[in-house]
């Protein structure tokens, strides 16, 4: 990244790092979107295929398309890439990036197990490059409210986390959803926002228990977990991948509570009260496009401070997620081809 490349940019951070996108799907799309409408610049984007690459590029006005990720991560006009190939693929893509000497936006969940998720971890500290897992949710400003009052005690002992992320998808046996194949299931596509959550408030559980029902296929279509703390705290946490739900989350503390609105791993308004049920505070805070561009930010901060780890979520944390994701996976019975090293 050359030095005359940098720029203020209107929020204040520096605009520099040349991005590359690794996979066309739709959530490529989504993360697209929003560099291109905050001024971040992506030089690059990789498919299989010149074609698929191709259209993209097109569709987002991107000057070079590569039709296979070696190129893409070869490409020296790109500084940082965006891995948004499905679960599965992380693994591999974040090496091979990291391995070319970029920095990497790897989509959640960080890879399909914990033992992946130390190699990318290890990996990249070997060579002094940033890796960050895009849980863009802890980015948003109603999280970093959240979690000023949480460390400023305004709830008191906080002792209690309730929280959903269910959804209505796609039933379809061959859907990715469901396939085993493709780290189909609940746990890992919806689950991954509340264990992440439950980590964000109360850091690593010390006891775990779960419960799950399962599709045809061999995937979760259903998950509850609760996860207990060395004080006594729990976190209640559900997912779902056939049924429509609040997605609303609590947060409850010996002096007060947090009711976060539906959708709250979106940009959401948040209402706190005391412990008498009283209100105390309303926030509401407007996000242009989808809010994933925070993790952007963060991503090209920490570049340009020559860091490459932050205290919102570092990439030992990340692999700490992933570690519970295990643990969950390994009660409710669902194995993954990737399990095995």
């Amino acid at each position: 990244m050359s030095e005359n490349a940098t720029s203020p940019a209107a929020d204040g951070s520096i605009r520099g790092a040349r991005w590359g996108i690794l996979g066309t799907g739709f959530i490529a799309g989504l993360q697209a979107s929003d560099l291109i409408d905050h001024g971040f610049a992506i030089q690059a984007v990789g498919s299989r295929t010149q074609a698929s690459a191709a259209e993209f590029a097109d569709k987002f006005h991107i000057a070079s398309s590569h039709g296979s990720y070696e190129d893409l991560v070869a490409d020296p006009e790109v500084d940082v890439v965006y891995v948004s190939t499905p679960h599965p693929f992380h693994y591999g893509n974040a090496l091979l990036a990291l391995n070319a000497g970029k920095h990497v936006l790897i989509e959640k969940p960080f890879a399909m197990n914990a033992w992946q998720a130390r190699e990318i971890v290890e990996l990249a500290a070997s060579k002094g490059l940033v890796v960050l897992e895009a849980m863009w949710t802890r980015y948003l400003p109603h999280m970093v409210r959240i979690r000023d009052l949480i460390s400023s005690g305004a709830l008191g002992e906080v002792r209690t986390l309730i929280v959903d992320h269910n959804q209505n998808l796609p039933k379809d046996p061959l859907h990715r959803l469901n396939d085993p194949a493709l780290g189909g299931g609940a746990l890992l596509d919806l689950g991954i926002y509340p264990v992440s959550f439950a980590f964000d408030v109360f850091g690593a559980p010390v006891n775990i228990h779960a419960t799950a029902s399962m599709t045809s296929t061999g995937v979760d279509r259903q998950t509850a977990m609760i996860f207990e703390y060395s004080e006594g705290q729990q976190a209640l946490l559900y997912c779902a991948l056939d049924t429509a739900g609040p997605n609303h989350a609590s947060i409850i503390g010996t002096e007060g509570r947090i009711e976060i609105d539906s959708v709250w791993y979106a940009p959401s308004p948040f209402t706190r009260y005391d412990s008498d049920g009283n209100l105390v505070e309303t926030f509401d805070e407007p996000v242009t496009g989808r809010g994933m561009q925070f993790q952007a930010q963060e991503m090209e901060r920490l570049i340009a401070a020559g860091a490459t780890a932050n205290g919102i979520l570092s990439p030992e944390e990340s692999a700490l997620v992933m570690a519970a994701m295990d643990a969950v996976r390994r009660q409710i019975g669902l194995v993954y081809r990737d399990d095995e090293k």
